[in-house]
């Protein structure tokens, strides 16, 4: 159980939902200005969980449209001696899959889970995490 949480939680890469204030304004806003919103943005920066986890991500790899996340503080339950080993650590990189979606592995310490990482504002990023393909949990990241 520990390690499920654990891999969630490293992305998720993973625990508890919360919900933004984009979020509630694109409510009631148009989709596609919502849209144009989340697409004008970058997802480069430093992003934290209500938990205190926190990622670094850029864009990286050949194209530069991978996106790559570095565990940059691990919080809560999961921050265990050998979790702790990964901060600092790359242990996401994705390729985008459509606008404002990348879709890769999150790996660390033996443990891997799929994850899906979804801007969804100009300062919020949804990460999904899965394992065996039916486990899957859905975390949002604020910008820092």
């Amino acid at each position: 159980m520990q390690s499920w949480k654990y891999a969630l939680s490293l992305g998720l890469l993973s625990a508890a939902l919360a919900v933004p204030s984009f979020a509630q304004e694109a409510e009631t806003a148009p989709a596609a200005e919502a849209s144009a919103i989340a697409e004008a943005a970058s997802p480069e920066g430093s992003f934290v969980d209500e938990y205190g986890t926190s990622f670094t991500f850029s864009l990286c790899g050949e194209s530069g449209t991978d996106l790559c996340g570095v565990l940059t503080n691990l919080e809560g339950e999961s921050a265990t001696e050998e979790n702790l080993a990964f901060v600092g650590k790359q242990v996401m990189q994705a390729p985008q899959t459509a606008p404002n979606e990348w879709k890769g592995s999150l790996t660390a310490g033996g443990i891997s889970a799929d994850a899906t990482v979804t801007q969804t504002g100009p300062d919020t990023i949804d990460i999904q995490g899965c394992r065996a393909a039916i486990l899957c949990q859905t975390l949002t990241y604020t910008r820092m």
